[in-house]
């Protein structure tokens, strides 16, 4: 969902996160990945201004809390 709230192909994020795009693949595919990489991954997405929203009772989600620039 944050790939695509920024209109994001799997390269951007993997270039973003720092780690390959077969990387990324695997963790969206529900592979294992180390701490460290969902890390990168949580710190690309925060820096380019996706909101992670923890579980409230309706499940826990991600919003763009800020304008896109790029």
């Amino acid at each position: 969902m944050a790939r695509a709230a920024l209109k994001w192909g799997v390269r951007d994020l993997a270039r973003e996160a720092h780690v390959t795009a077969a990387t990324i693949t695997r963790v969206e595919a529900g592979k294992s990945a180390h701490a460290s990489t969902l890390k990168a991954i949580q710190l690309a997405f925060e820096a380019a201004g996706i909101e992670f929203i923890p579980e409230n009772g309706g499940g826990a989600g991600v919003r763009l809390a800020k304008k896109i620039t790029r």
